[in-house]
């Protein structure tokens, strides 16, 4: 079977992206080419998996990362970059299911997640940071005290200071007739994702982290004492392995590669686009808005645009990939036309049905953390560092997981079930903005 990965970039080298383009970290970490042992092995060089890693080093262990490509070579290198609270299952979902305390500890593991993400820039925002804080979800639709009502939702139930923003001051920054209402998320972030998760992993490696790349895992066994993971070169006996692959496992885990489905989505990299940036554009704030098939986008000081978008499980490229950011950006913005794009590319996310991060035992000494597509950084964040904990504590915080498990995703037929409901979403899209903005 030919690797359904293989449009995503040479084996073991980044796709072309502003990401890598704008990446200022030096040579990367060697393959594994021996056979050692460790207390923790964790697989998967991602932002999840170096979130572990680190983690396990700030509670003092020395834990093996074994990625089979380079880290951040997947999703983390690739996505949008905003970091808030919060999971892509909305709050008043959540609490329906969990109940209001349940609720608030999850939502409370995202902030402590900001914290860290802080805490671990330190010094280097200049290479890590992008652009002011805060980030804008707007609406798409005309729905008069709706944006306002779900603000003072998450400022009560939560405990967030999220400000509702009226049409007119909105427009006031971002000139489209298609939006309406917005709230702020005054403390998010906007990151260079691929820095970031490799400056982690730099880190974690200073504090007694062993890091190998380019070693992609060909078996996984369970010995009398632990785990062996077997790579092409070199090998790995621990006590303790945590699973961190998400939409990039492939065969190593049946149960674990079937609870997500790799969807992937698209961004682009404008040219810098001038004063006429001003007939559009004139906040920093992140944006995104509440459709379904929504956009997101943020701007930087040379005037240029990242804008992405969609959901899909196909995989267009270039060019192609290029017009069909750019249609997307102009129904937004249609006075930007003639604008030119500089890159264009596509990443996989696991994404569960249940649109909540999967983390927990798979069996004893056997974790996993994955399903954090659509969720953003801050869950991924904070499931490394509930596994960590775990691990080297006994603390329990990762069950607060458990209510949203391993759910079968439907594979091998998964993907063309979740591209015909995106479609069907589209198209609830389409109605909604018919029915309630004329």
């Amino acid at each position: 079977m030919s690797n359904p990965y293989e449009h995503a970039g040479k084996k073991g080298e980044y796709i072309d992206s502003y990401y890598s383009r704008t990446l200022n970290q030096p040579v990367g970490f060697a393959p594994l080419t021996e056979d050692i042992v460790a207390t923790v092995c964790v697989i998967g060089g991602g932002m999840a998996g170096v979130a572990t890693t680190h983690s396990l080093v700030e509670k003092g262990e020395k834990p093996v990362l074994i990625e089979a490509n380079r880290i951040g070579w997947g999703a983390s290198g690739r996505n949008g970059g905003f970091v808030s609270p919060g999971y892509s299952k909305g709050a008043r979902d959540i609490v329906k299911k969990v109940g209001e305390s349940h609720a608030r500890e999850l939502f409370k593991l995202t902030t402590d997640a900001m914290d860290t993400i802080n805490r671990r820039i330190g010094d280097r925002e200049r290479d890590l940071k992008e652009n002011i804080p805060g980030h804008f979800d707007v609406s798409w639709f005309n729905e008069p005290g709706a944006v306002e009502s779900n603000v003072e939702y998450l400022n009560d139930i939560m405990g967030v200071n999220y400000e509702h923003w009226p049409k007119e001051k909105f427009r006031d920054y971002y000139h489209s007739d298609h939006y309406h209402d917005a709230f702020l998320k005054p403390d998010a972030l906007q990151l260079h994702s691929l820095n970031y998760t490799i400056h982690s992993a730099r880190e974690a490696e200073k504090g007694g982290a062993r890091v190998f790349e380019k070693s992609p895992v060909v078996d996984i066994k369970k010995t009398a004492n632990g785990w062996k993971v077997t790579t092409e070169k070199g090998s790995v006996i621990a006590d303790q392995i945590v699973m961190c692959c998400s939409a990039y496992i492939g065969g190593l885990n049946f149960k674990l590669s079937n609870a997500t489905l790799p969807v992937a989505t698209y961004v682009m990299l404008t040219d810098p686009i001038g004063e006429r940036l001003k007939d559009a554009i004139e906040g920093k704030w992140g944006v995104s808005d509440n459709r379904v098939s929504s956009n997101y986008y943020r701007t930087f000081d040379d005037t240029s645009l990242f804008w992405g978008g969609r959901v899909s499980m196909f995989n267009p490229t270039g060019k192609k990939l290029e017009q069909i950011m750019m249609n997307d950006l102009l129904v937004v913005y249609p006075q930007l036309k003639g604008i030119k794009s500089a890159v264009a590319w596509g990443g996989f996310m696991g994404y569960p049905v249940h649109k909540m991060p999967q983390i927990g035992e798979l069996e004893p000494g056997f974790w996993y953390a994955q399903g954090f597509g659509g969720s953003g950084m801050t869950s991924t964040i904070a499931g490394g560092e509930v596994v960590s904990d775990a691990i080297v504590n006994g603390d329990e915080r990762y069950k607060l997981f458990e209510p949203y498990g391993l759910d079968y995703a439907g594979k091998p037929f998964g993907p063309i079930v979740a591209q015909t409901a995106y479609w069907l979403f589209q198209l609830q899209d389409a109605y909604k903005e018919w029915r309630l903005n004329g």
